[in-house]
């Protein structure tokens, strides 16, 4: 009877023992993170803006957290590519996405059907920075200005590339280009850094590119700058004119970016990653790195970055119905 009696809490404890050790375990590892590198998907082609400010991130991430953070480009379908990867990846922080604004606000609008569900499959982690864009036309054409460009635009057939249907850049050009009056056709690219390049080669007639991407080709000649989207002008293009001082007040159009996870992933682990990115972008190398490229550090909390998520989704929802903006 003494034998049963303890062999029947032996099987108890070690059933307990168990249990503890199955929720044990999880925080521990999570406490540990990162053992290993990490992973930092950007939804677009290398040398576009999303990219470049991963790759500037990554640098000073790797840093901070004591693990490589490994940069890796899955271009395509506004983004929704690389989504579906991450969001069916392990939840367990070494897979993460940089992705730009238009993913998580414009995709679920404009998309009818998705491979992933933006508001579910994710945890919002933090912003990280945003910037304005560029108003570029081909070298090839005959204006020097907004006024001028407007005024040829309505008289013919142009066309505009972009980094995909639904994306930031898409979005400001049919914000500008709707504003502006100017019938235009959209030529979508898999990445917004193939777009400038056509650009460049006359294949396309103008572009609202990122500033951060756009500025190299402006100052070199090949693309002819000829207003910036913020409302204020750019260090690094002074002499360049805002769209509202060159003809259409109260115009701004901004991209942004920001980090998420698959959803799941343990809180202690996301909060590591914010903290890793809060002092990313307040360090002296980082912040020098943005200001050279034209864009400003931006970091808010889960629940800011949540809000302003829901804020911008509501508006491009009503640009999307209103200019019957569609996508396969």
């Amino acid at each position: 009877m003494l034998k049963k009696i303890i062999s029947k809490i032996s099987g108890k404890t070690i059933l307990i023992a168990s249990a503890f050790l199955l929720l044990v375990s999880p925080l521990s590892y999570a406490q540990n993170w990162p053992t290993k590198p990490i992973k930092l998907i950007i939804p677009f082609a290398a040398g576009g803006t999303t990219d470049i400010l991963g790759r500037l991130l990554a640098q000073q991430l790797t840093k901070d957290l004591g693990q490589n953070v490994i940069v890796e480009n899955k271009p395509g379908a506004g983004g929704n590519i690389a989504a579906e990867f991450v969001a069916q990846s392990a939840a367990d922080g070494y897979t993460i996405m940089l992705a730009s604004g238009s993913m998580l606000t414009v995709n679920p609008n404009l998309y009818k059907k998705l491979p992933v569900n933006y508001a579910k499959d994710f945890v919002y982690i933090t912003n990280v920075a945003s910037g304005p864009m560029l108003l570029s036309v081909s070298t090839k054409l005959p204006v020097k200005n907004l006024a001028e460009f407007i005024a040829y635009a309505k008289t013919k057939d142009l066309n505009f590339g972009s980094a995909g249907i639904g994306s930031q850049v898409h979005m400001a050009e049919e914000n500008l280009t709707y504003t502006a009056g100017i019938p235009a056709t959209h030529i979508p690219y898999k990445g917004e850094s193939a777009a400038l390049n056509d650009l460049v080669a006359g294949q396309i007639d103008f572009m609202v590119g990122n500033l951060t991407a756009a500025t190299g080709f402006a100052k070199a000649g090949q693309i002819k700058p000829l207003a910036v989207t913020s409302l204020k002008r750019s260090k690094q293009l002074p002499d360049v004119p805002t769209v509202a001082e060159a003809g259409i007040p109260g115009f701004e159009s901004t991209g942004w970016f920001g980090l998420v996870a698959p959803a799941s992933t343990p809180k202690v682990i996301t909060d590591k990653i914010y903290a890793a990115t809060v002092k990313a972008v307040n360090s002296d190398a980082l912040k020098t790195s943005l200001d050279l490229n034209g864009l400003t550090a931006v970091v808010n909390n889960q629940k800011e970055f949540e809000s302003q998520v829901k804020a911008e989704s509501i508006v491009w929802e009503k640009v999307i119905k209103g200019r019957n903006i569609s996508a396969q």
